[in-house]
């Protein structure tokens, strides 16, 4: 660890881990509450597992971006961290924040949450993925402030890098976009509209920045590309990324009551959407087979090389299968959906943090650059069993929303929901299986950072260390 102030970011790290752990149980339930009805009932209905599950997703991928901004930031700028203090308040605030809402979810009535919180001065609740109560979304705009001020002010102050100036766009952006979660219009296609400013150029905007600035972070200090290779390609993945997200944005703008236009504007710059992830996939494989070294931290490089991959495969090709209107036509709302965002959440934001995790935390824990070979292959088990039962999901739900959209889209004699849903239940309960697996896999990723503590590193030279 180079600079002191890089240690706030191990509380961040653990919390993340913490809540993804959260994220995972609750989604074990809404998948066996798809089979099982009551199950749980009415302790934890399917709408306040369903919830929970999103939220905590939202939540600890925000707290790993965070403590990937405050393990990288100081390096880059070459610089302490503008104050660690505020760091760490920050911290505790979005924590406590995190958990008592997830509690009110649970606990308390949403009507009753609704009222107790506020939300008659300011209506704000009540929208997918923005359940959060109005005085939470007042603390996350705190937090916000105080994060990007923090990180911005140590930035401007030291060396500027294309990477943190990267992710300083990435962080300000979505600092930015959600603010737009405030904005509740009676009109329910203004909703619906603005409710994507938060959604959509989150994930398929600023999101991929935040992405891109980390893996070429982790690429750097692992593989000793000179740093103007990999900036030259960052410039363009971000382009691409923009051009195509911004715009694309459109593919949702369908079916709301917006004008024709958007059908074509949406189908082409969403069918662009793959080539930044493509792009991505090929500048991950290029710089590690170019390296000039061979670092230590292997699991780390395997980590950096998934993402790029499973990035491509969820957010660029299973997105394209579904994007293009006259396919959504068929395919709005159903398993197929389900199937594109498990992949693509899990490949481009899970496993960058993941990524990031697996670099710094053996760094913030008193190694040089990596935890023992014992750790690194028990870690590289939990990659394998967590990416191969992510696949496995996707490919339930695919067949899930196929068999869905045909029986009660596309026939001559469309069937009920309900009774399609009865059809594809076995496709469900392979999901809920694979979903058990990826919790195993989950599980042998935290134990591998206890596994093989008083070992010695891995190889470890002289190159290596000022990487």
């Amino acid at each position: 660890m180079k600079y002191q102030s890089q240690a706030v970011a191990k509380p961040y790290f653990v919390a993340a881990i913490g809540l993804f752990v959260g994220q995972i149980l609750f989604g074990l339930i809404i998948g066996l509450q798809y089979v099982v009805g009551d199950f749980l009932f009415p302790a934890i209905p399917f709408n306040v597992a369903r919830m929970v599950h999103t939220n905590l997703l939202i939540v600890w991928l925000l707290f790993g971006f965070m403590g990937a901004a405050h393990y990288l930031v100081p390096e880059e700028s070459e610089r302490e961290l503008f104050s660690p203090k505020l760091a760490i308040i920050t911290f505790w605030v979005f924590l406590v924040a995190g958990a008592l809402t997830i509690l009110g979810y649970l606990l308390v009535p949403y009507s009753g949450l609704a009222q107790m919180t506020g939300n008659d001065l300011l209506p704000t609740m009540g929208r997918e993925f923005l359940e959060q109560p109005t005085v939470t979304k007042l603390g996350i705009v705190v937090v916000a402030l105080s994060f990007v001020s923090n990180i911005g002010a140590t930035i401007l102050s030291g060396r500027k890098t294309v990477v943190s100036l990267v992710l300083l766009i990435g962080l300000v952006g979505l600092a930015v976009m959600f603010l737009f979660s405030f904005y509740n219009p009676d009109n329910l296609v203004k909703d619906k509209f603005y409710w994507w400013w938060v959604v959509h150029l989150w994930v398929e905007g600023v999101w991929e920045l935040i992405l891109g600035s980390i893996l070429a972070f982790v690429l750097i200090k692992t593989t000793g590309v000179d740093r103007e290779v990999i900036e030259k390609w960052l410039y363009v993945i971000i382009a691409m990324t923009l051009i195509t997200g911004i715009i694309g944005t459109g593919h949702h703008y369908y079916w709301i009551g917006t004008p024709d236009y958007w059908q074509w504007w949406g189908s082409v710059f969403s069918a662009l959407e793959p080539i930044p992830f493509f792009m991505m996939t090929v500048f991950a494989f290029n710089m590690v087979n170019r390296r000039r070294r061979s670092h230590p931290n292997k699991v780390a490089v395997l980590w950096a090389l998934g993402t790029a991959v499973m990035a491509f495969l969820g957010a660029g090709v299973w997105g394209f299968l579904h994007t293009l209107a006259p396919v959504n036509y068929y395919t709005h709302g159903s398993q197929i959906t389900a199937a594109h965002g498990h992949m693509a959440f899990y490949g481009a934001y899970v496993m960058i943090v993941l990524t990031m995790i697996s670099y710094a935390m053996p760094i913030l824990r008193g190694r040089a650059a990596a935890n023992s070979n014992r750790s690194q292959v028990l870690e590289m088990w939990s990659f394998w069993l967590m990416t191969v039962s992510i696949v496995f999901i996707t490919l339930f739900l695919t067949g899930a929303g196929i068999l869905q959209v045909y029986l009660q889209r596309m026939g001559t004699d469309p069937q009920p929901f309900m009774v399609v849903q009865e059809k594809i239940a076995l496709f469900y309960w392979m999901r809920e299986v694979a979903g058990v697996v990826f919790l195993v896999g989950l599980i042998t990723y935290i134990a591998s950072f206890f596994v093989g503590r008083q070992e010695p590193e891995a190889t470890l030279t002289t190159a290596d260390v000022g990487a």
